[in-house]
């Protein structure tokens, strides 16, 4: 990469100590000038140590705040006007940086790795992501590849406008990429082979299946309130409209059922109109900050 901007590559690591000395080591032979940044996220091993040793600077919290609050310390401490992110695990290659910068070189501001075949942990995972890829790219109209990698490369000042929206739990990647897609932010994808991490995951099945549900809502609510509303809204009153017609027809009445189902769709619908006047609101108050 030809660019004359720095570079501050960020890993959130807890425990970690059998992975992040390589990657660190990995980084610095590719860029011996970066600013390596490894926030350890309350670690009880020798994660703090073994980055220290590899040549990183360690910025470390007194306990364990999350995954995102860990990707946000990092962004708040980082020098560089390129951010990078990868995990401290062993999964993401540190040779494919040069890849993320040579397409940020080309106006971009943020590139993603795309996670190809073979690289998911379970089969439950990869077909969990590919549900939230496809429910994300509708949301935005744009085709979404991978929106959970936590691999990417960002520009510093369009990354920092968001981080008030970015969770302390793990769905940073989510967040952010809805945030630059709706921003009008130039977002790409490369293709990139992640490995078996090394130690033991962090995610837990049912704890996280839950939140993962729950970031299906949240890139409704981020992005376009009313697609989510809508839908819904629309059902209850074509439930009711059913119900209404069977009803009539069979007791020629009308059913306080359907009644309910027509106010249940107004409101789902208002609520989704409000939302989606809040979520311009957002973003306007983003791009003030911005300008300021």
């Amino acid at each position: 990469m030809t660019s004359p901007f720095t570079l501050s590559i960020i890993l959130p690591a807890k425990n970690e100590a059998g992975a992040v000395g390589t990657t660190v080591a990995g980084i610095r032979a590719l860029y011996p000038h970066a600013q390596i940044l490894v926030i350890n996220d309350g670690s009880t091993d020798d994660t703090a140590e073994m980055a220290k040793a590899a040549g990183a600077s360690v910025i470390t919290h007194p306990y364990s705040m999350g995954n995102g609050a860990a990707i946000k310390t990092g962004a708040r401490h980082a020098t560089g006007e390129i951010l990078v992110f990868m995990d401290a695990d062993g999964q993401h290659d540190p040779a494919d940086i040069p890849r993320f910068l040579a397409k940020l070189d080309e106006g971009l501001d943020m590139v993603v790795g795309a996670r190809q075949a073979g690289s998911q942990a379970s089969v439950g995972r990869g077909l969990a992501n590919g549900f939230y890829n496809r429910l994300a790219s509708w949301m935005t109209g744009q085709n979404i590849q991978d929106l959970t990698s936590g691999f990417r490369a960002v520009r510093a000042d369009k990354f920092r406008e968001f981080l008030y929206l970015l969770p302390n739990g793990f769905s940073y990647p989510t967040t952010s990429t809805m945030a630059f897609f709706r921003a009008g932010y130039g977002v790409a994808y490369i293709p990139i082979h992640a490995a078996a991490r090394i130690g033991k995951s962090h995610i837990r099945l049912m704890k996280d299946g839950v939140r993962f549900l729950l970031i299906i809502f949240k890139i409704g609510t981020l992005y376009s309130p009313l697609k989510l509303f809508l839908p819904v809204a629309l059902l209850h009153l074509i439930v009711g409209l059913g119900y209404y017609l069977y009803t009539y027809t069979e007791f020629n009445r009308l059913s306080l059922a359907s009644v309910f189902l027509w106010s249940a769709a107004v409101t789902i619908f208002l609520i989704g109109l409000v939302s989606e006047q809040i979520t311009q609101l957002m973003y306007k108050d983003s791009d003030n900050r911005s300008r300021h």
